[in-house]
């Protein structure tokens, strides 16, 4: 029992410790959105799998956050009446309205300008079975990627960097492998464990060590009893 109480003790200095971390630092990256109605919600799919149907608005916006939870929303109303009122519909091809958001002179690396102070409206005409990534391709390159498939730049902004760790103080820090690897503006951009979409989240790895720990105490009182 008391190697038992010994490994929760570990589990809890591990979820406090990995939990420190990140509630005292953010995320530099590119977030997913879809529109529902006057609204905006956290897309609980990357852009590469995404298919949206004609008719839809989806957003991106460039920002620090901390993860989904307070992932911030690209800025602006976005209609797809008003993006496509251009863009006639034509047999065989959907239409999807983007919404491009740079963020601010806040949000940009290493004291960078948006290029843009407003968010970018776009139509992006596409064949039925396209992904969001497609539509985005269509309207916005170059895109950048990195080998988690996490999306690093939108209309080459910014030029480097993906998904790095952001201090309180606005400074960077070494980036993680957790960033890389549960990404959203999403491993497709927007891939998390908690079902919503995510920013890269170090909680997940802190989920995983304590399943570890716990399964470690669970076998040493299995053999206990049997050697018992």
């Amino acid at each position: 029992m008391a190697v038992v109480l010994t490994a929760l003790s570990a589990l809890a200095l591990a979820l406090t410790g990995a939990a420190g971390p990140a509630q005292a630092a953010g995320y530099r990256y590119w977030s997913f959105w879809d529109r529902a109605g006057d609204h905006w919600t956290y897309a609980s799919q990357g852009p590469s799998t995404a298919r949206p149907a004609d008719g839809d608005v989806e957003g991106f916006r460039f920002a620090v956050s901390e993860d989904s939870q307070d992932a911030t929303q690209p800025r602006g109303a976005a209609s797809f009446a008003a993006i496509c009122a251009k863009t006639p519909p034509r047999d065989g091809t959907k239409r999807v309205a983007l919404v491009i958001d740079f963020g601010t002179a806040a949000d940009a690396p290493d004291g960078r300008t948006p290029p843009s102070p407003s968010p970018r409206t776009a139509c992006a005409r596409i064949a039925p079975e396209a992904t969001t990534a497609e539509a985005l391709a269509a309207v916005a390159e170059p895109l950048r990627y990195d080998t988690n498939a996490l999306l690093c730049a939108i209309a080459g902004y910014p030029e480097k960097g993906c998904g790095e760790q952001v201090s309180t103080d606005g400074t960077r820090t070494p980036r993680p492998t957790t960033a890389q690897e549960t990404g959203n503006g999403n491993s497709d951009a927007n891939s998390s464990g908690d079902g919503k979409g995510g920013g890269p989240s170090v909680g997940l790895y802190a989920g995983g060590a304590a399943v570890a720990v716990l399964g470690a105490a669970a076998v040493w009182q299995a053999r206990r009893r049997r050697n018992g």
